[in-house]
């Protein structure tokens, strides 16, 4: 079979978008996970897939991971997600809406950006006691549509994120599931870096949007920031993520934005 489909990147987050809208696509987790290899297939952090809503939104947005497995929601991912549907129409739109997993988003094209309206963050815990051996720091948790851990560190760039990443992301805490692990460190007043251990793709990502809103929540119940935060992720792109604050350290009004890039479309055999 032929596939049609579009490479699309968030911050350098970058995934295959393949328009499902009729339902004629059914992929495997193998085949998924062939696409995604950098080496023999097209080469991606993950699979976003549009299919037809099933309630009152625009869209159904389905999301993949590396690894062919299917997640509840990408931040960067419904950026790309929001600016690819946006042009589905004969005028392009400015807001669309659609499903996940996590619940139902919008996206909201801002000049060249896009901002991105995500769920209520859950599962707050910023005393999970989760230790790792020589990794003096506290580690936390909040799930932002999908689970992360986050880590304030001194050293961000020299850090060794594979060895800590997959420590964590394996602990015993988090099992059976696994989680996303953030390692942040403070740049100045309401800005701060990020860099990204993925579940899924097993490794460091440029950026990771679900991440960045753990991490900015993380870091407002730290050092007592408010929003926005402005966050650097190792692609090189500075976002922007907003919240409200609400009793008993919960969150609504979750917004990420940043850019959503077209790179190629194309062809490839499955």
């Amino acid at each position: 079979m032929l596939l049609n489909f579009y490479k699309m990147n968030g911050a350098g987050n970058d995934f295959i978008v393949i328009d499902n809208r009729k339902l004629e696509i059914s992929l495997t987790t193998e085949q998924i996970e062939g696409l995604c290899d950098r080496h023999r297939g097209i080469g991606a952090d993950g699979l976003l897939a549009v299919e037809p809503a099933e309630s009152g939104a625009d869209y159904k947005f389905r999301y993949y991971n590396a690894d062919g497995g299917e997640a509840e929601m990408c931040g960067n991912g419904a950026r790309c997600f929001g600016r690819f549907t946006a042009h589905l129409s004969e005028q392009i739109k400015e807001n669309v809406s659609f499903e996940t997993i996590a619940g139902e988003l919008s996206a909201e094209m801002v000049g060249d950006g896009v901002k991105v309206n995500m769920s209520d963050p859950f599962d707050l815990n910023m005393t999970t006691g989760v230790e790792v051996d020589s990794l003096p720091y506290p580690v936390y948790f909040i799930n932002t549509g999908v689970p992360h851990a986050v880590v304030f560190v001194d050293d961000l760039a020299n850090l060794d994120v594979q060895k800590y990443g997959a420590a964590i992301r394996y602990h015993e805490f988090f099992a059976p599931k696994g989680t996303n692990v953030n390692f942040a460190q403070v740049i100045g007043s309401q800005h701060i870096a990020i860099r990204t251990y993925e579940r899924g793709v097993e490794g460091e990502t440029l950026a990771c949007g679900t991440g960045m809103a753990a991490s900015a929540i993380v870091h407002h119940l730290l050092a007592q920031e408010n929003s926005p935060i402005k966050v650097d992720v190792k692609g090189g792109d500075t976002l922007e993520i907003g919240f409200t604050p609400q009793a008993d350290n919960q969150f609504v009004d979750v917004t990420l934005q940043g850019p959503a890039d077209f790179v190629f479309e194309g062809q490839i055999e499955v």
